[in-house]
């Protein structure tokens, strides 16, 4: 037993620091645990095959969504070529297959369908009877600017596949993510969060006051950002991860949902600011493995770096912390079991 005396004054101040932390909202008390991430040396030309470089994920287990083409897969093949067992998920299961077929690492292909979020569930429940650890999700997958409005659930379809069936997906896999060593979330946001230029709009889920492309698309990329914030400080009494990434604007599948004109514009002028597809996936990677973000929780990053730029929306904790509560509210049936009191 130690021979370790404190006065009454130290015990008061003590139990005083307890009580003033204790008082304090989940988010701030995230800020205060989590450790402040370094600088990194990689930038906007480094490659996900750049910033993995050296570092051995043998023996891990990574679940992916959207890996059937753009940064899904290349994230996948970066991944498996660091040793990673990969859980390759895609919206079919013969798109699954197919992508993880050209993988030589292990994979186990596995589907699901943001914007039936029954099959989230299925596809979760899949995984956990596993009975593995998950040392990470990476949430890629998404649509992007549909030109008209659609609804699923009754909710606007950007933010219920983006986000809401993100949002089940993570819950539903909370706990083998927690039973990790440390385990790491990976959101993929968009610096187009800020085309939400009023936040998230709680009384216009369903578009019904106003929907534009753009602005429905940034308000489903904020709330990825804000989930994954909110995610952080609800997990920081463990040793779990939770940041959002913006990969950068690429060429990919997304620009399918893009109207004839701004398809053609990415395709003639894209070269002067799009990024490649190697270079995109770049960020999440960056993010999801590297041994110099441990216990780093609750930041957004871009070029592989905390990005400054951003909405003053995105460090909003009390818009975060609501937008959970909503989502928990609209996806209630799909959540585990003790979540649906």
């Amino acid at each position: 037993m130690s021979n370790q005396h404190f006065s009454r004054r130290q015990i008061i101040q003590y139990m005083a620091t307890l009580s003033v932390l204790s008082a304090l909202p989940p988010a701030v008390m995230a800020q205060i645990i989590t450790r402040q991430p370094p600088h990194s040396p990689f930038n906007s030309d480094s490659t996900a095959e750049d910033v993995t470089a050296g570092i051995d994920l043998s023996g891990m287990t990574i679940a992916i969504t959207g890996v059937n083409s753009g940064l899904g897969y290349e994230t996948m093949r970066v991944l498996s070529l660091r040793g990673a067992h990969i859980i390759g998920i895609a919206r079919t299961q013969e798109k699954a297959d197919k992508a993880c077929a050209t993988i030589d690492g292990e994979t186990t292909p596995m589907f699901l369908d943001l914007a039936n979020w029954e099959s989230v569930v299925r596809c979760a429940e899949r995984i956990r009877a596993m009975n593995i650890p998950l040392d990470g999700l990476i949430t890629n997958a998404g649509i992007m600017a549909l030109q008209d409005l659609e609804l699923v659930n009754g909710v606007e379809k950007q933010f219920a596949v983006n986000h809401l069936g993100h949002f089940i997906l993570i819950n539903q896999l909370l706990k083998p993510v927690l039973a990790s060593p440390q385990g790491r979330f990976t959101l993929l946001s968009s610096r187009a969060h800020r085309r939400a230029d009023k936040g998230i709009e709680f009384d216009n889920l369903d578009g019904s006051k106003h929907y534009e492309p753009w602005n429905a698309y940034g308000v489903s990329k904020l709330a990825n950002a804000l989930c994954a914030r909110e995610l952080a400080a609800r997990i920081s009494h463990t040793e779990a991860t939770s940041n959002s990434v913006h990969p950068g604007v690429i060429a990919t599948g997304l620009l399918k949902h893009l109207s004839v004109w701004e398809q053609w514009g990415a395709k003639y002028f894209g070269w002067a600011f799009l990024k490649t597809i190697p270079e995109g996936a770049a960020t999440s990677c960056y993010v999801a493995t590297s041994p110099e973000l441990v216990d780093v929780r609750g930041f957004y990053f871009a070029d592989c770096n905390v990005e400054k730029d951003v909405s003053p929306y995105l460090q909003d904790d009390a818009m975060a912390a609501k937008l959970w509560e909503v989502s928990e509210e609209l996806t209630r049936d799909y959540l585990p079991a003790n979540q649906r009191a």
